[in-house]
C-alpha cells in the first residue's frame, strides 16, 4: 500500500526523531553538564513529576481509547495530542535531570532487584520502539488513513500504556534510594 503525500512527507522526521531521541537519551544520560564545563543546578524535584506525568499519559491512553471505541472522535483525537505532549515534557524533564543529577542506584537486593531490572530494561527498550509507533500511528491519524492507522494504533497503545505505567512502577521502586 503506497503512503499518502502527509505520510510521505513526515516518513523522514520520523525516520530522524526514532534515531536521534535514544541516541540523545542515552548521550545526556553518560555526560552531565558538569563535564562539558557548565555549573547547572541538580534538579532532584523532578523524578516524581516526570513519574506523575507518566501516570497521566497511562490513564489519557485509557480514556482515548475508549472515546474511540464509543464514536467521541474530537475527544479521541484531543486526548490523543495531549498524551503526546504529556510524553514530550516527560522528555525534556526526563533528560534535564539526568544532565544535572547523579544517577541513583536501585538498593534493593534478591528477588526485588531481578523485578526492577526486568521492568526496567524491558520499559527501556519499549520506550524506545514506542517513538516511532506513536510518530506513525499519528501521521497516519492526520492522513486520514484510518484503515492503517487502527492497525498500528492496536500495537502501540499496549506498548505505550506499559512504558507509560512501568515509568511509574520504576520510580515508585527507585524512589526510596535517591538522596536528596
Amino acid at each position: 500500500m503506497e503512503n499518502s503525500p502527509i505520510e510521505k512527507k513526515y516518513n523522514k522526521w520520523i525516520i530522524i526523531l526514532s534515531i536521534f531521541i535514544p541516541v540523545a537519551v542515552a548521550f545526556l544520560f553518560v555526560v552531565k553538564l558538569k563535564d562539558l564545563g557548565i555549573d547547572a543546578p541538580t534538579l532532584p524535584f523532578l523524578p516524581p513529576i516526570y513519574a506523575t506525568i507518566n501516570g497521566i499519559t497511562a490513564v489519557l491512553l485509557v480514556i482515548a481509547v475508549w472515546a474511540i471505541k464509543n464514536g467521541k472522535i474530537v475527544l479521541h483525537q484531543n486526548l490523543m495530542k495531549t498524551a503526546i505532549g504529556c510524553s514530550l515534557l516527560f522528555l525534556v524533564m526526563y533528560i534535564a535531570y539526568h544532565m544535572t543529577t547523579p544517577s541513583t542506584k536501585f538498593g534493593g537486593d534478591g528477588m526485588a532487584k531481578y523485578i526492577y531490572f526486568f521492568i526496567l530494561l524491558t520499559h527501556i527498550l519499549l520506550s524506545i520502539a514506542i517513538i516511532p509507533l506513536v510518530l506513525v500511528s499519528y501521521v497516519r491519524a492526520i492522513a486520514e488513513r484510518f484503515d492503517q492507522h487502527r492497525k498500528i494504533a492496536k500495537i502501540t497503545f499496549p506498548l505505550w500504556l506499559y512504558v507509560a505505567i512501568t515509568g511509574v512502577v520504576v520510580y515508585l521502586m527507585i524512589s526510596p534510594y535517591y538522596q536528596y
